[in-house]
């Protein structure tokens, strides 16, 4: 079957056009900048990176109801899915989470998967060494409230609280203290080999083309050996731009 020539020539610049645009998007410089902008607002939380033993309370202070759990924290960096996921066991609020950053909104976001298997987002900013964030309002008309606390390299507590909508004040639902379980890993500044996907410390080596690199999770590991050459060019990025402000 022949085609007029017509045709055949808005086929082609049709065609053209198509590729253009397949190539842009596949170059997108918005997309890197996004990504590096999401590990650099929670390089503030590669602390949580590693293993913890938590104790619950519902109420401060009494063991009525107490619990304890294991929490494993790693980063996630996958195209749809870019944070520092923390996964739960034995929790009696969430099953995991994953913390991850709008830059659009300059919010934190935190997408909880509770225990029925249900999800529910949080939302806010960061106060000095406080995370706080709440979600909309939920089936029962409440307003969940999360804050994380960084008290020190070892220390981290999640307070969880909820209110009314009706009401301004929130009730404390429980308060987990997290203790770090084995070596420290991830902190941001620490004397030792570098993360070459987020800057916290590196824990875990990965090769490429014969070189010895560090990274700090497995997370990061898999992020380095599906992409070693895009990794490695967005690390000496970030090291000259530091230099530069020097």
């Amino acid at each position: 079957m022949r085609f007029p020539s017509r045709l055949k020539r808005a086929l082609w610049v049709a065609g053209l056009s198509l590729g253009i645009v397949f190539n842009i998007l596949a170059n997108d410089p918005t997309a890197e900048s996004t990504k590096n902008v999401s590990i650099q607002a929670l390089q503030e939380f590669n602390v949580l990176i590693g293993g913890w033993r938590g104790v619950g309370q519902p109420k401060r202070g009494s063991q009525t109801g107490a619990w304890q759990e294991r929490a494993e924290s790693l980063w996630e960096l996958k195209p749809k899915s870019r944070g520092i996921r923390w996964n739960i066991d034995a929790g009696k609020h969430w099953k995991s989470a994953l913390l991850s950053y709008d830059e659009t909104k300059k919010l934190y976001v935190l997408v909880v998967n509770l225990l029925d298997d249900t999800s529910r987002t949080y939302r806010g900013k960061l106060d000095e060494k406080r995370l706080i964030l709440e979600s909309e309002v939920d089936e029962q008309k409440e307003i969940h409230r999360a804050t994380l606390s960084v008290l020190n390299d070892n220390r981290v507590t999640l307070l969880m609280e909820k209110r009314p909508e009706q009401q301004s004040f929130f009730t404390r639902v429980a308060e987990i203290g997290y203790q770090r379980d084995g070596t420290r890993l991830a902190v941001v500044g620490t004397a030792g080999p570098e993360c070459v996907v987020t800057g916290g410390l590196g824990t875990i080596t990965v090769t490429h083309k014969g070189k010895n690199y560090y990274v700090c999770c497995t997370g990061c590991r898999e992020a380095f050996n599906d992409d070693p050459e895009g990794v490695l060019a967005d690390h000496q990025k970030r090291k000259e731009a530091e230099k530069a402000k020097k």
